[in-house]
């Protein structure tokens, strides 16, 4: 696929979560899923387990994951994407945590997409193309895809959309948000101890020191 159909999908997300406010998107969401489920592994590594497993995933559905989530946003030179960001090890822990009720949709999504890619192209998602794979992102998006019952096609697409969003997103204390790549990219400056009032009305990207998020002032409490 042409690198402008990446800085357009690219685009698109960012400009979706520069307009809902970066931190407010992502806390709000985190914070739903931590009163009804409890914290996830906030360590921000993945526990490898024998054989290079994660927290939650398989090495397959993982390496999926880690495709998809790319294809959702994808990286170019000096603007990171979800790879970078490590936004598969954010849905990895949340997943073994916070997001434990959606492990089975995980799985049964996984399977399906597995079943329509090697239908479609006689080959697993990781195997493809990037044209391929984001025709299938879109058969997906569009609830076109064949062979998903639960979840729907269009279910797991929004999903694996909302969740790459906040792995992308989300202060890296949640495992994503890798060096802080997200925040970054948009301009949020974290959350400094205090800004003077310029910086409080200033319509441009804060400049005035460097980024902190959760871990860094816990340490210092």
């Amino acid at each position: 696929m042409s690198s402008k159909h990446d800085e357009s999908r690219r685009a698109f997300l960012v400009s979706a979560v520069v307009g809902a406010g970066a931190a407010g998107l992502v806390s709000d969401a985190r914070a739903q899923a931590e009163t009804q489920h409890g914290p996830a592994e906030t360590t921000g590594q993945a526990h490898a387990h024998a054989g290079g497993h994660g927290a939650f995933f398989n090495d397959d559905d993982a390496a999926t994951v880690a495709a998809f989530t790319e294809r959702l946003l994808p990286g170019a030179p000096g603007q990171p994407g979800a790879r970078e960001a490590n936004v598969l090890n954010y849905i990895d822990l949340a997943l073994a945590g916070a997001y434990a009720d959606q492990q089975d949709f995980y799985r049964r999504g996984l399977n399906a997409l597995d079943a329509y890619c090697r239908k479609t192209h006689n080959a697993p998602f990781v195997k493809l193309d990037p044209a391929r794979q984001d025709d299938i992102v879109a058969a997906l998006e569009q609830n076109k895809a064949a062979g998903f019952t639960w979840p729907t096609a269009a279910a797991f697409f929004n999903t694996l959309r909302t969740h790459t969003i906040e792995g992308m997103f989300a202060d890296p204390i949640y495992g994503g948000n890798k060096d802080f790549a997200g925040w970054r990219l948009v301009g949020f400056p974290g959350a400094h101890p205090a800004f003077t009032p310029a910086d409080m009305t200033s319509r441009e990207a804060f400049a005035g020191g460097a980024l902190i998020g959760l871990k860094a002032q816990a340490k210092r409490s």
